[in-house]
């Protein structure tokens, strides 16, 4: 007879022995981010995206592991009033491994302190490789979380900058990633680059070849365009109810 599993089995989540490590950085993150939001820091959430060259063209032109497809960086911000007015960057990933933006953080963050005045900025921290223990913070739990650098692909992000500007820079614990908004606006503007990738699309045809372009700079733009202020203020709506639920029951 051959073996049944319950089907309701294989979304069983199991704990770790790490997991009261990771509660108490969560509510130590949103524990720092509420103080700060009451002493009148508006808070900013910053990081990127990867776009592929396979989802703007919808042709997938990797070959496996021998070649990979042509990969874009976006790197921009935003929080409850809408996106940071800030002009976002959009890097070839292949360049960054050969030069990282150092002043880019500070000119992001100066360009906040202008729009906002102080902020709570924060970033999502890197996920570990497996089997890496997650450090204990010995500090109490109403002790200011204060990160090292975080380095994104495109640019890294460092407290002293921050503080230089008058923000604060905060890193969102890894398990907790969902609690960032930026997750849901990287995913939209995915969405429409799929359904609307036709329309920035156009032929030119000449006795030999064919070729086919695509508007690629127009297309991120209008796809950052459409998350509007108010789709903003629905997505921080929704991680604002998220983080409310775990203050109450981590604490």
């Amino acid at each position: 007879m051959l073996p049944f599993t319950n089907p309701l089995l294989r979304n069983t989540v199991i704990r770790s022995q790490f997991d009261s490590i990771k509660r108490k950085q969560c509510l130590q993150y949103l524990k720092t981010l509420r103080t700060l939001q009451y002493d009148g820091f508006k808070t900013v959430f910053f990081g990127e995206t990867n776009i592929s060259e396979s989802l703007v063209t919808g042709e997938d032109t990797g070959d496996g592991c021998l070649m990979q497809n042509p990969t874009w960086c976006i790197v921009h911000a935003g929080g409850s009033q809408g996106w940071v007015p800030w002009k976002y960057r959009l890097f070839f990933r292949d360049e960054l491994c050969i030069k990282q933006e150092d002043s880019l953080f500070f000119e992001f963050c100066d360009t906040v302190k202008k729009a906002y005045g102080k902020c709570a900025i924060v970033v999502k921290e890197k996920r570990q490789q497996n089997g890496v223990r997650p450090k204990e913070d010995k500090e109490s739990e109403d002790q200011p979380h204060v990160p090292s650098i975080i380095n994104l692909a495109s640019i890294a992000c460092c407290p002293e900058v921050a503080k230089s500007c008058g923000h604060e820079l905060l890193s969102l614990p890894v398990s907790y990633n969902y609690l960032n908004p930026l997750d849901s606006a990287w995913s939209s503007l995915k969405w429409f680059i799929i359904n609307n990738r036709k329309e920035f699309c156009f032929q030119s045809i000449d006795n030999v070849y064919s070729y086919q372009y695509i508007l690629f700079s127009n297309l991120i733009s209008k796809g950052i365009e459409r998350i509007s202020p108010s789709k903003w203020k629905t997505i921080t709506n929704k991680v604002r109810r998220w983080e409310n639920y775990y203050l109450g029951k981590f604490s």
